[in-house]
């Protein structure tokens, strides 16, 4: 049975890698900050019933030795890489915490591994938001320009995982994936945002839905599918850098329609403008290209965004009429 060492194991990407590996018959732990509190870190976990079938183990991105310590615990085969400070605009009022997470907490993981256990293949979540303001559809060969702190902290991890690979011969791969959501995404997050704000104002528990930037254009897939690709990465005779996106490009206000069209409202009636929820500096068109990954792993996203729209905002109600009982 192969085991798998998961860093972000509590958030969205971690709790679905998790399942789709337990149903691959693989030993999952999961590396869990001793800060996290309890309610916390099963909340996603338990959402999909995997909670008693995970082995958590405490660690910490910011601190080498107890990254040391856990893969001599586990003796991971494969190790995913997703813990990070990942909500963008939180970067721009936390760029050093940012940095140490996102940014030299991916090193830690890639040292630990080089010298715990070099064969263990490796798994770095990149992200879409390290090209920025580079023209779109972006793909592999695509210059970066990120326009984020976080943007920035995931390119040097990103570059530093294919210097680990090219230096030290280690399988480690970089997923860039473009955005994902689910039901399991944090409440802080646009899509989250907005599919709560629908289901809030459907149940008569708001009246409005405040929002930033409407014009900004995203390829959004669900994170289902992607932590399939990240898997399938670590499955190939050798390491890359693969995108991960439909190739779709839909504005925040398509979006918002949609979301409201689920439960057969009018997003015009219910949307409000905010300058406070405007980023200090913007991206306004992401376009992913994934014919590598399509080519090279045989991964093809299966889930539309209506879909997974319908899915979050079905998701939310239900939610929503627990608290209420």
């Amino acid at each position: 049975m192969p085991t798998a060492l998961i860093t972000g194991i509590t958030g969205q990407d971690g709790a679905y890698l998790a399942q789709f590996l337990l149903g691959r018959d693989y030993e999952v732990v999961g590396m869990i900050r001793r800060s996290a509190s309890a309610d916390v870190v099963g909340e996603r976990l338990r959402w999909l019933g995997i909670l008693g079938r995970v082995r958590l183990i405490e660690g910490n991105l910011i601190d080498l030795s107890s990254i040391i310590r856990v893969i001599e615990s586990c003796q991971p085969d494969e190790v995913y890489n997703l813990g990070a400070q990942s909500f963008v605009a939180a970067s721009w009022q936390q760029p050093l915490l940012t940095g140490s997470v996102t940014g030299l907490g991916a090193v830690n993981v890639m040292e630990a591994v080089r010298i715990v256990r070099p064969q263990a293949r490796v798994y770095q979540a990149s992200s879409s938001e390290m090209f920025g303001c580079a023209p779109s559809p972006q793909s592999e060969a695509t210059p970066f320009y990120p326009r984020s702190p976080y943007g920035v902290a995931k390119l040097y991890a990103h570059w530093m995982t294919a210097n680990y690979r090219e230096s030290f011969g280690m399988h480690a791969s970089s997923g860039i994936l473009f955005n994902h959501e689910s039901p399991l995404r944090g409440i802080e997050f646009v899509t989250r945002k907005v599919t709560d704000g629908v289901a809030r104002v459907k149940l008569g528990l708001a009246r409005e839905l405040p929002l930033g930037n409407l014009d900004a254009n995203r390829d959004w897939g669900h994170a289902r599918d992607y932590v399939r690709a990240m898997w399938l990465m670590l499955q190939q005779n050798e390491p890359g850098d693969f995108v991960v996106a439909t190739g779709r490009a839909v504005s925040v206000r398509e979006m918002v329609q949609m979301a409201f069209s689920c439960v057969g409202l009018a997003a015009d009636e219910f949307v409000t403008l905010r300058d406070d929820l405007l980023r200090p500096a913007e991206v306004n068109f992401l376009q992913g290209d994934a014919s590598r990954a399509r080519q090279g792993l045989g991964w093809s996203p299966t889930i539309s965004l209506e879909d997974m729209l319908a899915e979050m905002v079905e998701a939310d109600l239900a939610r929503h009429r627990a608290r209420a009982r």
